[in-house]
């Protein structure tokens, strides 16, 4: 007895105890507010809330301004419109499966408060200071509904504050019905639907009206984060999201136990209608811009982090600011201008598609199996001016853009910007001499044969993986790897810093946008220019949101950067990619080949253009013939004639070598070139293979541990390790229950 009522004591002095803390923070907010000149903010916060509400009308719940892409010249690319005006439904012809959902998981009090549910927002900020990150959402539909239509994406104590005036204006002002029809009409459902209407037809081809309660229930998980409940991109948040809902609607008294079970059971096929498809130039170009805005709003990007719980906090943010940002692309009016250059565009497409017409293989949906990116860069602006994300088709629905979605391995193409151009900084000469030859623990040649004394130049023309590996022991792996988190690669790991990084080997691998950036950096004398195509967003008045300036940095010292690229004119000329230069103008670049020839690289550049080209199957596979200096070199090669075509050539600027006098032209090695066993040429559609000059092979990789694979036929031999990306792990939705469907996307 006496133990009882000693903790009902202490329970009594622990609530009397946090009653004087809120009672003090209550003085102490009220003494700033009066005193720190919060007052005069907040009471011009609430006239202008008051005016936004009085001036407005029903039809300004249907408004929606279209913003336009434009390419370098002035040409529009695209139209970029929300559907809610086409698709806008009055409050009887809404589902009531649709109003009990999304109040259930968004609202619950939607009927009782006043547009404001302070206890909501006590708990959110209680909870918050608890798990020191946002655990609980405390806005009420109303407030959803001011921010969405009234406010910007600004992240700040005023928006909030008049988020929750004009949210009490509106409750006086429209009926529950109103509002929640204005909610749903309104919202963003993710890739570019506004509204439940639109979402409907957007994800399943046929109204609202028309589907099944998980159909409706899925729909109402997407808008509190339409990236991470996206059922295109993350189908199993979306359905775990679905199920929530459904246990609350069950919960809450709207369905029965026997409806709960079975809508949950049910698998879901999503059916996109079919339209005119986002092509990748559009889908880089919403990219882009996105990050554009999210810049504008004061997000800081981020590559690198000191643990997972500080990466798990940024991408929640990000997610967070980037549905916000993209929301704006469709109702803004932006007009969007760009550097892609549409003929330059059509080209590039054109030079893959060729590339690659033998291949007609395709998978269920209809998507050809070997698939291509590639990415040019305009040197001049160091900004985008043709990114393609695979090879031409006439089919509907989503367009994975593989050209900064999809990271794979890069082979030796990575070389020059992890390797080589680091040591060129640290004493090394084209001239200084190397020894070829196997040592315990590193790569294999793919001969069996070592060349001893060679000099560096020869060394990166013939690709050789022994001296790579050994460059980068001696530079160590995190000091090589620092050099592409400067130029924020995305991708990288902290498993990544072993020795095979040197050959490729990374556990998950790099974009085309980011190679291509990266060997522009070389052209550029050293100097890193963040990739983009947006040069400047208006609005729709005309007033400049977004003006691209030169983010410039100093990646590699400028005489190392001038050194590599002559190393790398005589990889065209003489080494692995021998026969695949540009004749009369000077062009400078590196072949990349992963083990088992399951990605092929080709990464070069002019004094006028950068261009980054890989081949491969999106789920990786082997295809014997698959090169650098093949497919990715001919398609290269393809694009970059008919691009300098009656333009002028311009060589390199010259470098200095180390007596400090001007270099000229290096001598050949003096030693014989190892002699390839005659083999059958590799045959290029569309080109002639001439035997009498076959490319030189690029080495494969041994991983220590590992078997060496057999020796091919072919004259050319993989350079690096295949080592299976591993998927990074999804963004888990916000206390999910475990969903049992699954989503089947019908194109």
């Amino acid at each position: 007895m006496a133990r009882r009522k000693k903790k009902s004591n202490k329970k009594l002095k622990a609530i009397l105890i946090s009653q004087v803390i809120l009672l003090t923070l209550i003085l102490g907010a009220l003494a700033v507010y009066f005193f720190g000149g919060y007052a005069t903010k907040i009471k011009e916060l609430r006239v202008e809330a008051d005016q936004l509400v009085k001036d407005s009308t029903e039809e300004t719940f249907r408004a929606s301004q279209t913003s336009v892409v434009y390419d370098v010249n002035g040409k529009e690319i695209t139209v970029v419109k929300g559907e809610k005006d086409s698709y806008y439904l009055a409050y009887d012809n809404i589902p009531e499966g649709v109003k009990a959902a999304i109040v259930s998981i968004e609202d619950k009090k939607f009927y009782k408060h006043r547009g404001v549910d302070f206890k909501a927002i006590v708990r959110a900020g209680v909870a918050m200071l608890k798990n020191q990150k946002i655990t609980q959402g405390g806005s009420t539909i109303t407030q959803q509904l001011a921010r969405t239509v009234f406010l910007s994406n600004e992240k700040s104590w005023e928006r909030k504050v008049e988020e929750i005036f004009i949210a009490v204006g509106l409750e006086k002002k429209y009926s529950k019905e109103q509002i929640l029809e204005f909610y749903l009409n309104n919202v963003y459902f993710g890739n570019g639907y506004y509204g439940i209407e639109a979402a409907a037809r957007g994800y399943f081809s046929k109204g609202v009206n028309e589907l099944e309660l998980a159909e409706q229930a899925l729909l109402c998980g997407v808008p509190n984060n339409p990236t991470i409940y996206d059922p295109v991109e993350n189908p199993q948040n979306a359905i775990s999201r679905r199920d929530r809902i459904l246990k609350q609607m069950y919960d809450d008294g709207k369905i029965l136990y026997d409806t709960y079970e079975e809508e949950t059971s049910k698998t879901l096929t999503l059916k996109r209608p079919k339209r005119k498809k986002y092509d990748y130039v559009e889908t880089y170009t919403y990219y882009c811009a996105t990050r554009a805005l999210m810049e504008q709003n004061g997000f800081v990007f981020q590559t690198e982090f000191a643990d997972a719980a500080a990466k798990e906090a940024y991408t929640e943010a990000y997610d967070e600011m980037y549905a916000d940002c993209q929301k704006s692309l469709f109702t803004g009016g932006y007009r969007i201008y760009t550097s892609i250059d549409l003929n330059i565009q059509k080209e590039l497409q054109q030079a893959i598609d060729d590339g690659l017409s033998d291949f007609t293989d395709t998978t269920e949906e209809g998507i050809y199996k070997l698939q291509s990116s590639g990415v040019c860069i305009d040197n001049e602006t160091g900004r985008v001016t043709a990114i393609v994300g695979g090879r031409s088709q006439d089919f509907n629905g989503y367009t994975l853009n593989r050209a900064y979605q999809s990271f794979r391995q890069p082979g030796s193409s990575i070389k020059p910007l992890i390797v080589y151009t680091p040591q060129l900084e640290r004493g090394y000469s084209p001239d200084s001499i190397v020894k070829d030859e196997k040592f315990e623990g590193g790569p294999s040649n793919s001969n069996g044969r070592y060349s001893g004394n060679i000099t560096l130049r020869h060394a990166v023309e013939q690709s050789k993986n022994t001296i790579a590996w050994k460059l980068l022991e001696e530079l160590t792996p995190a000091v090589g790897l620092e050099y592409l988190k400067q130029m924020n690669f995305a991708k990288l790991d902290a498993r990544d810093e072993v020795p095979a990084v040197a050959l490729g080997g990374f556990t998950y691998g790099m974009s085309a946008v980011e190679m291509a950036s990266g060997y522009a950096a070389i052209e550029n004398d050293g100097v890193y220019r963040e990739p983009t195509c947006i040069a400047r967003i208006e609005g729709a008045d005309g007033t400049i949101l977004y003006e691209a300036t030169a983010k410039e940095k100093q990646v590699y010292e400028q005489n190392a950067a001038r050194t590599m690229t002559d190393i790398l004119k005589g990889v065209m000329t003489v080494g692995t990619a021998k026969g695949l230069d540009l004749g009369a103008m000077p062009s400078a670049g590196k072949t990349g080949t992963t083990n088992d020839h399951k990605d092929g690289w080709f990464c070069g550049f002019t004094r006028y253009y950068t261009t980054a080209v890989w081949v491969g199957y999106d789920s990786p596979q082997e295809m014997k013939d698959l090169y650098g200096s093949t497919y990715p070199g001919h398609i290269w090669q393809d694009f970059m004639k008919k691009l300098h075509e009656n333009k002028e050539p311009l060589d390199f600027m010259p470098y200095v070598s180390y007596n400090d006098s001007i270099h000229v032209a290096e001598p050949e090695p003096e030693e014989e070139p190892e002699q390839e066993p005659e083999e059958p040429p590799v045959d290029i559609p569309g080109e002639v293979t001439e035997p009498e000059e076959p490319v030189q092979p690029e080495d494969p990789v041994e991983i220590p541990g590992e078997t060496e694979p057999e020796e091919p036929p072919e004259p050319e031999e993989p350079e690096t390790p295949e080592e299976p990306a591993e998927p990074e792990e999804p963004v888990e939705p916000e206390e999910p229950e475990e969903g049992e469907g699954e989503v089947i996307i019908i194109d």
